[in-house]
């Protein structure tokens, strides 16, 4: 009997990963491709010449550049989770407006949204005028010495789709658990810290990390809305790629190295606190 279980469940297994193959190949060819461009052994034209050129060209940027992306990408991400948080305790209780307006968020584009928030924000918009601020009492929110704006572009349109999220994920049973724990004689606060917020926790760890992910290689809102320098390591990329001159094309190429590694490493870091965790609360007392 066992044999059997353990043959039956070496197929699912491997039905399992299959799915996974063509996006290991298709990531895994182009990270590939990235990295051996960045050491200059896939030139734009020419022979190969294998060195660190590119990584030389781009050394001085990298060091603010990644400062620069956590900041954004760790604040865009803690303010979504919040909001989200927020936003999925109203679709709890009932409120069809908010859900379609959250709907309505998800489908506009990001950079619609991050020209939303220029409008808003900066010198001159809609923000200043009805407020009655000059451009020198107006606080540089837009491409100032902290990303605000595009914290707050990312954040709104990434709380969206973490409150649908967390509200899949805890709108089963809700009700139910939320009498059980008041018949137990949990007070308002209790209930919610002590049951709302564990059962939600798992789909707000997920949609964190992708959040943070996103918010890592996300160029077009931190483009528009941020500071010429220092940029985050998606705009420095993006612009190195661009240029006339095709030698940037290596260091543009480490510039996407370092934000892959830097997202590559918060994930694993997070995925194995995730697993810690778990361990621990499903450990016997």
């Amino acid at each position: 009997m066992t044999l059997g279980t353990q043959e039956g469940r070496q197929p699912r297994a491997v039905a399992d990963l299959l799915p996974v193959v063509p996006i290991a190949v298709v990531a895994g060819g182009g990270m590939a491709a990235v990295v051996a461009t960045s050491w200059g052994l896939m030139p734009l034209y020419g022979e190969p010449t294998p060195g660190a050129d590119g990584w030389r060209q781009v050394a001085t940027d990298l060091g603010p550049a990644v400062r620069e992306t956590l900041v954004l990408s760790v604040g865009a991400t803690v303010l979504a989770l919040v909001v989200g948080l927020g936003i999925a305790l109203v679709l709890l209780a009932g409120s069809p407006l908010v859900r379609a307006a959250s709907l309505a968020v998800l489908a506009v584009p990001h950079l619609v949204g991050a020209t939303s928030v220029l409008l808003w924000l900066g010198d001159g918009g809609w923000g200043a005028r009805l407020t009655g601020a000059g451009p020198a009492t107006w606080p540089e929110l837009v491409a100032g010495p902290w990303p605000v704006a595009t914290v707050l572009a990312l954040a709104w349109k990434e709380s969206a789709f973490v409150a649908l999220v967390v509200l899949a994920a805890v709108a089963p049973g809700h009700r139910e658990r939320m009498e059980t724990a008041a018949t137990l004689g949990a007070r308002p606060l209790q209930r919610w810290t002590r049951v709302l917020v564990p059962s939600a926790a798992p789909a707000l760890a997920a949609t964190g990390l992708v959040v943070l992910v996103y918010s890592i290689g996300s160029y077009e809102v931190a483009w528009l809305l941020g500071r010429t320098t220092p940029e985050p390591l998606s705009v420095l990329s993006f612009r190195l790629f661009g240029s006339i001159e095709l030698l940037d094309r290596p260091a543009a190429a480490a510039a996407a190295v370092t934000g892959s590694a830097l997202a590559l490493g918060l994930t694993l870091v997070a995925v194995a606190a995730g697993a810690r965790v778990g361990r621990s609360l499903g450990a016997p007392s």
